[in-house]
């Protein structure tokens, strides 16, 4: 009975290891201005596939993101942000993207 738990203990602490190490934490810059910025990129990204948790904080204008890492790239999530029309960190939005937002949410718009 004590090599069956023993060894149950070893498959959990396995298992959740792999589980830890496919997940990811960043943190990216962005060129949000305000509170419409905030709900359109956690509500884009809060249901994006791959994606486990987002949020923007408007102090920093930093976007914090927890992510799979075998189901989207660092690279894809910048790449959202730019469609969006948002820069990431130095990885600038094409300027057709940020004419999409409202004026308040481009740069200078405030």
């Amino acid at each position: 009975m004590k090599k069956v738990i023993s060894l149950l203990g070893v498959v959990f602490c396995l298992s959740f290891n792999v589980s830890a190490q496919k997940k990811k934490e960043v943190v990216i810059h962005t060129s949000s201005q305000c509170g419409d910025c905030k709900e359109r990129i956690e509500e884009s990204f809060n249901y994006q596939k791959g994606i486990v948790f987002a949020e923007l904080d408007l102090e920093t204008d930093n976007l914090t993101v927890k992510f799979k890492k075998d189901k989207i790239s660092l690279e894809e999530i910048k790449n959202m942000l730019n469609e969006l029309g948002y820069d990431a960190d130095d990885q600038k939005a094409k300027l057709e993207q940020v004419k999409t937002l409202p004026l308040c949410c481009q740069p200078g718009g405030m």
